[in-house]
């Protein structure tokens, strides 16, 4: 199953982002926890390169906590300001804390020059993993148009948080080659890329297969899988007969299916899931000869 996908709107989006990047004292960019490396567009790095940053690993509520904590301490390693957060039910004040911090340079500078500074900052990520949320949340209402699907956000917009707080809603940014397909698997597992340019029972045959190894429990109790060493079609005929997806005749209902199961895993109904694990670090005596 080849995955490419980078619609029009998307080459435009990235002009418009480099445009008001200018404009920007912070970078806010969300990942999905549960995907923390494969839900980050490898461009920000090269976009927002002398901003001061921010990660939030959003959607932590439905990650593995103890994953979330090696990646965490993986990305404060290489020097970016990261914590998890939940765009749905986490506490507006501890991201506002974060977005003050990573501000606090230049808004003593300007208190030097005897100016109230106005904060302005970017919220920045792939599609769908909760940008326009955690400017609600951060709002307190619903000023920012919400989805399940990839490409609610259409153009950027400036909302006020405070007098002193203004934060840019960004169109969700792709890359323009998906070169690492399982990257762009998981991508379309969380509803980045639309399901309507996939094989839909392919991609819930490797869903599921991911799940079954990270999580084979919490799989088999959700799906109902009767043998978790199946795999392919007969997993995806295996879940059909345990939900009870079945049309006429016995027929399986792989269009159901396949719903059901995108769905309750991007709900985050499948449990506290993390499919990526963070490296190992090197060995202190590869460290070493890397010096030499």
């Amino acid at each position: 199953m080849e995955i490419n996908w980078y619609p029009g709107h998307m080459a435009r989006a990235r002009r418009l982002l480099a445009d008001q990047l200018r404009r920007v004292d912070v970078v806010l960019e969300l990942c999905d926890a549960r995907l923390p490396d494969s839900s980050r567009n490898p461009e920000l790095e090269k976009l927002t390169a002398g901003k001061k940053r921010v990660l939030l690993l959003n959607k932590a509520d439905l990650a593995d906590l103890n994953l979330t904590a090696g990646w965490l301490r993986l990305y404060r390693s290489q020097g970016l300001e990261a914590a998890p957060f939940s765009a749905t039910s986490g506490k507006a004040k501890e991201a506002l804390a974060l977005i003050d911090r990573a501000a606090r340079e230049a808004v003593e500078k300007a208190a030097a020059k005897g100016m109230r500074k106005t904060v302005r900052a970017m919220v920045v990520g792939v599609p769908n993993v909760g940008k326009s949320t955690l400017i609600n949340k951060l709002h307190g209402s619903g000023i920012a148009q919400t989805g399940d699907k990839p490409g609610v956000t259409r153009a950027n917009q400036w909302v006020n948080i405070s007098p002193y707080l203004q934060l840019m809603d960004s169109p969700g940014l792709m890359w323009p080659k998906l070169s690492d397909q399982v990257a762009a698997r998981r991508l379309c597992y969380i509803g980045s890329i639309k399901d309507d340019v996939v094989d839909l029972p392919m991609l819930t045959i490797y869903l599921l297969e991911d799940l079954l190894a990270v999580r084979p429990d919490a799989a088999c109790a959700r799906f109902r899988i009767s043998d978790p060493s199946l795999r392919g079609e007969a997993l995806l005929e295996d879940v059909c007969k345990g939900r009870g997806f079945l049309m006429k005749g016995g027929v399986y209902d792989y269009d159901r299916c396949c719903a059901v199961v995108l769905d309750e895993f991007r709900a985050g109904k499948c449990g506290r899931i993390t499919l990526e694990l963070p490296p190992k670090p090197r060995p202190k005596e590869e460290d070493a000869h890397a010096e030499d």
